[in-house]
């Protein structure tokens, strides 16, 4: 009797000659936007474009890193299940799922204290470790490649 071997369903968007390409564009395309909606907004925070009323550049500017972290969750995910065992392996890809649930935490942190109208010293810092862990989170994503 043949030995079974576990089939994995998704296997072949990996494998695609243009799907998994285009998944990656799109994924890169999510993190800009989510990136650049939230460092113009953080810049506000810091006191760069005081003339903007802070509730306005959020208005703009948090919709749309929210539309980027979306595009960008749904492609990450869609390459994820095309090769689970492979990424739960890698550990630059744990790390980067950890520091999104940090990154996530310290949002839902910033929002729940009044961010963008309490934005006093521990919003600012707040604002660092955002950067600070998004930056993180685009250098462990390049390195899950590479690792």
């Amino acid at each position: 009797m043949p030995e079974a071997r576990p089939v994995i369903a998704f296997a072949w968007i990996a494998s695609h000659p243009w799907l998994y390409p285009l998944l990656e564009s799109l994924h890169v395309i999510g993190i800009a936007m989510l990136f650049g909606g939230l460092v113009v907004f953080e810049l506000r925070v810091w006191g760069l474009g005081a003339a903007i009323a802070p509730q306005a550049l959020a208005r703009l500017a948090l919709p749309v890193s929210l539309a980027g972290f979306g595009v960008a969750a749904a492609t990450g995910l869609t390459m994820f299940i095309s090769q689970p065992a492979e990424l739960l392996a890698n550990r630059m890809f744990v790390i980067k799922m950890a520091l999104l649930m940090l990154a996530g935490l310290n949002a839902a942190s910033f929002h729940a204290r009044g961010g963008v109208t309490a934005l006093d010293g521990f919003a600012r810092a707040q604002t660092l470790v955002s950067l600070g862990l998004w930056v993180a989170v685009i250098i462990c994503g390049r390195w899950i490649a590479y690792y």
